[in-house]
């Protein structure tokens, strides 16, 4: 009987989460210093540990299908736009697609070029909003199409 008792408290203990303390302190020379004992000599402090964050698998493996999933849908519009047109009035509205595509190509190389070339804080800010602007607008009329 005392070997049960023994074995479940041995149990219980290794079971136990283990608490490690850790401490910071920045010697003379302004270096940062981590360890499991305190210094003796130099003021301190512990620092409070956080658990890891996990994400569960399944959470993997659904994230991974949505996406799967949205990568096909993609991959049909793409193969859908490329099958042969057969009116004339079809190939004009292509004509028109490709031309307003070349486009927004243009107007993003411009830009692009442009932050490139250097600029002020807010002339960045404006390119960068006119640059989303017209990746989206490009994406919507000319990828997705």
């Amino acid at each position: 009987m005392p070997r049960i008792k023994a074995t479940a408290l041995l149990c219980l203990l290794a079971t136990t989460p283990a608490h490690a303390e850790v401490y910071r302190w920045t010697d003379a020379n302004g270096a940062i210093h981590f360890s499991d004992k305190p210094p003796k000599r130099l003021p301190h402090r512990e620092l409070e540990l956080r658990n890891p964050v996990t994400v569960p698998m399944s959470e993997n493996l659904r994230q991974s299908r949505k996406i799967s999933a949205t990568r096909d849908e993609v991959q049909t519009m793409l193969t859908a736009s490329d099958r042969p047109q057969k009116s004339r009035s079809s190939r004009r509205s292509d004509d028109k697609q490709a031309k307003t595509c070349d486009g927004y190509r243009n107007k993003l190389d411009r830009i692009q070029s442009q932050l490139r070339a250097g600029y002020k804080n807010d002339r960045g800010n404006s390119l960068r909003e006119k640059r989303r602007r017209l990746s989206k607008a490009y994406s919507r009329e000319c990828i997705l199409r």
